[in-house]
């Protein structure tokens, strides 16, 4: 309603001030009458605009006080300690690709290194049993843990085994200690690096039992891995003189030099001769 007041004052105002100017504009004889009309009625918008521009009273409620809390029945009230419990933490060993150093000594004219892919992540698995004594340190238990996820993966030697896990910065004393406890039976591992060996390269058996010492088995367990490979010898000459003929070129003789080199004997040498064409 003030708004509305403020808006009739403002246009008598405008309104005066044309009539004393021209009062023919606003269909007046005179100033005078001019000044009565409109004077009046911003006199009048003035007061209006006075009296509902009073702010309207507020009526506050008093604040109320709340009420004090009965709190006599649980003044006696003791609380029971929960015991905490400690949360056991698993620590994760990631344990690398192993590193497994071989070489023999004169396949196809060549360094030969045993292949080593990339093994799967190791997958820590609350299933996974460890045979470790009572008096194992943690340490001790990650190294057992770390040997036998090894084993599960390729073929080891237990000193070879030792020194993957020294790799690991495990020290000799733990390293031992997982090989010692991983269960592992030598012989079978060496078996089975024989045949890791013959799937990748041809081998003499004097030339793979070499290989198997090279990789820290014993000797008695590198003749066993090799004597129990299940390798045909004269195949094994056969491939190994296409290998050799695949990157150069050789005389009978020279290539059955090179295979008495690598350990064939004599007669698979001369085996693998005739097998590539070199006859006599």
């Amino acid at each position: 309603m003030t708004t509305l007041f403020i808006i009739l004052l403002l246009v008598s105002v405008v309104c005066i001030i044309v009539g004393l100017v021209k009062p023919s504009t606003l269909k007046l004889k005179s100033r005078k009458e001019v000044l009565v009309y409109f004077g009046g009625a911003i006199i009048v918008f003035f007061v209006l605009i006075g009296i509902t521009g009073q702010p309207a009273s507020t009526n506050t409620p008093p604040a109320t006080t709340p009420a004090p809390q009965n709190t006599s029945n649980t003044a006696n009230q003791s609380t029971t300690p929960t015991p905490n419990t400690p949360t056991q933490s698993t620590q994760t060993n990631n344990t690398p690709a192993p590193s497994k150093k071989t070489s023999a000594g004169s396949q196809n004219g060549a360094v030969v290194n045993q292949p080593t892919p990339t093994p799967p992540p190791v997958q820590q698995s609350n299933s996974q049993t460890v045979s470790a004594g009572s008096s194992a340190t943690v340490s001790q238990q990650n190294a057992l843990r770390a040997a036998q996820q090894y084993l599960n993966y390729t073929a080891f030697s237990h000193d070879g085994l030792v020194a993957q896990l020294e790799h690991d910065q495990f020290s000799q004393a733990d390293a031992t200690y997982g090989a010692d406890n991983s269960g592992a039976d030598w012989n079978a591992e060496a078996l089975k690096a024989a045949q890791q060996y013959l799937n990748y390269s041809a081998f003499s058996q004097g030339g793979l039992a070499a290989q198997l010492e090279h990789d820290q088995f014993t000797q008695a367990q590198a003749e066993y891995g090799a004597d129990n490979s299940g390798a045909d010898w004269n195949a094994e000459a056969a491939k190994a003189a296409q290998q050799y003929m695949s990157y150069s070129a050789f005389s009978r003789g020279s290539l059955i030099a090179q295979l008495e080199h690598d350990q064939f004997t004599q007669a698979q040498a001369e085996y693998g001769a005739n097998a590539v064409g070199l006859t006599q």
